[in-house]
């Protein structure tokens, strides 16, 4: 029999100054973002200027440590921003997360003090980045598939390879790089570097024409002999894999946040739409039919943010989160993806027209599934974490 005494407090309410900064950037976002979306996906248009503004507001740059000029945010913070703007364009958010988190992450984790300077100064004074693991024949199997070398040539390295499907690359200033001394090494091989994009050798290859998030510029960069000073490697020699999968670990977090918001906006769009779509005489939105699916499309939205929340408060608090950051990644993934298409079904034919903004998220949608490891990785993970004795045993927290 309970005794009616609270043995914990779990408080959901953001601090002042967290919701003063998600109200930013949603203020922002809804005036130079949602206006232009459907308009930038049409033809696939980068907008810099929108970027520039960005920037001006700190939104580029919330990845950087107060130290080094930045505004010091705490995870939960920056991914709420993240869903933000994935709410008014996903291509736009995965530009930001592609510079501020994703290619700077390795910084956080295991930079020294003047590589952080040599980044966050970048960073600070206007320069995007991009995260270079992904290669033509290595996708899921990133570190055993590497072909990119980085060969030792005395205090230099040299790197040589091709990375593929760069969020960024065409407009990135500097890079986070995975290469290995030797793929018979397996992961005590692989080294990350810190790559100027205006290093001679290398090269921004052709422009990706994808599916969605066409406002986010994607394209192969080769890297031909690149000479790379020695201080510019994170982690030492032979230390880029644990520096990766920490850093995939942070990322999957943010994914998370943006298919959060693909979803958030599905929801908002089947509601709008139902409440002023007539059928036999009244609005769709009367119908059990439509009421269902609009509850189960909230359902999944809510868990979904609550799943990515979490996920960043262990990470705020220092404690275990990586499965928590994979869970929330692989359901707010597949659950952006089913509320894109019932956003669709509930839009009828006109959901199939470029028209209405549906489609956009439906297409935007599939690539969470697909982001830093597929919802399958993701499951295999999950489950090695469950099944593997001694290493992890599920607990609330």
């Amino acid at each position: 029999m309970s005794s009616g005494k609270s043995l914990g407090v779990i408080n959901f309410r953001l601090t002042e100054e967290q919701e003063m900064i998600r109200k930013m950037a949603a203020d922002f976002a809804d005036k130079e973002i949602k206006p232009f979306a459907l308009e930038w996906d049409k033809d696939e248009h980068t907008p810099m200027d929108l970027f520039d503004k960005m920037f001006d507001l700190g939104l580029t740059t919330i990845g950087v440590p107060v130290e080094y000029g930045g505004m010091e945010l705490d995870n939960l913070t920056r991914y709420m921003i993240v869903d933000e703007l994935a709410q008014r364009d996903a291509g736009v958010a995965t530009t930001i997360t592609a510079t501020s988190l994703l290619a700077t992450d390795p910084v956080m984790v295991a930079a020294n003090d003047e590589q952080k300077k040599w980044w966050f100064g970048r960073m600070m004074e206007g320069a995007m980045g991009a995260f270079c693991l992904t290669e033509p024949n290595a996708g899921s199997d990133a570190l055993g598939g590497m072909a990119m070398k980085c060969i030792k040539d005395g205090n230099d390295w040299i790197l040589t390879g091709n990375k593929l499907f760069i969020t960024n690359g065409p407009i990135a200033k500097h890079f986070t790089v995975f290469a290995t001394m030797d793929r018979a090494m397996g992961n005590k091989g692989i080294c990350c570097f810190m790559v100027d994009a205006d290093a001679p050798g290398v090269k921004i290859g052709k422009k990706e024409d994808k599916l969605g998030i066409r406002t986010s510029s994607t394209s192969e960069v080769a890297f031909d002999e690149v000479r790379v000073p020695g201080w510019m490697c994170i982690g030492g020699e032979g230390g880029g894999a644990p520096v990766l999968m920490e850093t995939l670990d942070y990322s999957r977090t943010a994914v998370a946040a943006m298919a959060t918001g693909i979803s958030t906006s599905a929801l908002n769009y089947a509601i709008e739409y139902s409440n002023e779509r007539k059928q036999f005489g009244k609005s769709i939105s009367s119908f059990q039919a439509i009421q269902f699916m609009l509850a189960d499309m909230a359902a999944l939205t809510e868990a979904s943010r609550l799943l990515y929340l979490k996920a960043a408060w262990l990470q705020d608090e220092g404690l275990p989160f990586k499965m928590a950051s994979n869970i929330a990644k692989m359901y707010a993934a597949d659950a952006a993806m089913k509320n894109s298409i019932d956003a669709v079904q509930i839009y009828g034919g006109y959901g199939y027209s470029k028209e209405y903004p549906v489609e956009k998220l439906m297409r935007d949608a599939k690539i969470m599934q697909i982001f830093e490891g597929t919802v399958q990785v993701q499951r295999m993970v999950i489950g090695k974490y469950l099944t593997t004795e001694g290493k992890y045993n599920y607990v609330y927290l």
